[in-house]
């Protein structure tokens, strides 16, 4: 059973190729691949899939069918995609640099550029209100937006590298009942922001590519506008990310770093 190993900007993925959708993908066996002991190591599972194989109405063939290191379900992940996205592209998949891809958060139109670099049309991010995270008993006050994900972007202060995000900081679960990726950030000026975060259903990541679009939805609301690009700056690298009115853009690398064949006993026991 072939699989791919790539990251975005040190965000990390096990890729799974299942075009006819064959694959009985469950939590243990996405856990599993994701453990860095047991396992492969990865920050979450991309599962290249045809639409039409899952019953998926979407303008795109191929459907990316990610799953969270802890095995959950998500909606969406922006530097999942662009990885993705890289290896349709050089498997010959995808023959077109243009096309669109589905996910659970909807269609997103993606291109590939020459560097190898993959902007996508990430859809709107909205602004839903304001809730409270804490850290090590430390109360920071937030912007919620969901980018067909939820998420709550905090502005600190202190050099967000000061932050230790090792345990899960504490959120409203009445605001977010299905859970929040929460993110912190300083705002450096002149269109840039750093950003750490916290994500739901793996921990602290290198990088989130709907919370970096997030933060800088949540940068502009505080400005007083929802139109707007800023680089963003986190562990794992630099993206481009622009706002417009119901529109957003995720810009930055995508590198498929390994391939292989996962063992058919290990995997069979996982099922068992």
């Amino acid at each position: 059973m072939e699989f791919l190993k790539g990251h975005g900007t040190q965000n990390d993925f096990v890729l799974l190729p299942d075009p006819d959708g064959r694959l009985e993908l469950t939590e243990a066996r996405v856990a599993a691949l994701c453990d860095r002991q047991r396992g492969l190591g990865a920050d979450g599972v991309l599962r290249i899939v045809r639409s039409a194989a899952l019953g998926v109405e979407s303008a795109g063939e191929w459907f990316m069918d990610y799953r969270n290191a802890d095995g959950s379900i998500a909606e969406m992940c922006g530097n999942g995609v662009r990885v993705f996205v890289r290896h349709l592209v050089d498997s010959g998949l995808v023959s077109e640099r243009d096309f669109v891809i589905g996910t659970r958060a909807g269609d997103r139109p993606v291109r590939m550029h020459a560097d190898d670099s993959v902007t996508v049309e990430m859809g709107q991010a909205t602004i839903t209100g304001t809730s409270v995270t804490v850290v090590a008993g430390q109360p920071f006050s937030g912007v919620a937006v969901n980018v067909g994900n939820p998420h709550l972007v905090s502005v600190v202060e202190d050099d967000v590298d000061e932050l230790d995000l090792r345990d899960q900081p504490d959120f409203d679960s009445d605001v977010f009942p299905d859970g929040v990726n929460l993110e912190f950030i300083n705002l450096l000026g002149d269109n840039a922001l750093k950003m750490r975060v916290h994500e739901r259903g793996v921990g602290e990541t290198r990088s989130c590519g709907t919370g970096t679009v997030a933060a800088v939805a949540a940068a502009l609301h505080l400005a007083g506008t929802d139109t707007g690009e800023a680089t963003v700056d986190i562990p794992g690298g630099r993206v481009v990310v622009g706002i417009r009115r119901g529109a957003s853009t995720l810009t930055g690398p995508a590198e498929i770093v390994a391939r292989g064949e996962l063992d058919e006993t290990w995997w069979a026991g996982l099922g068992a």
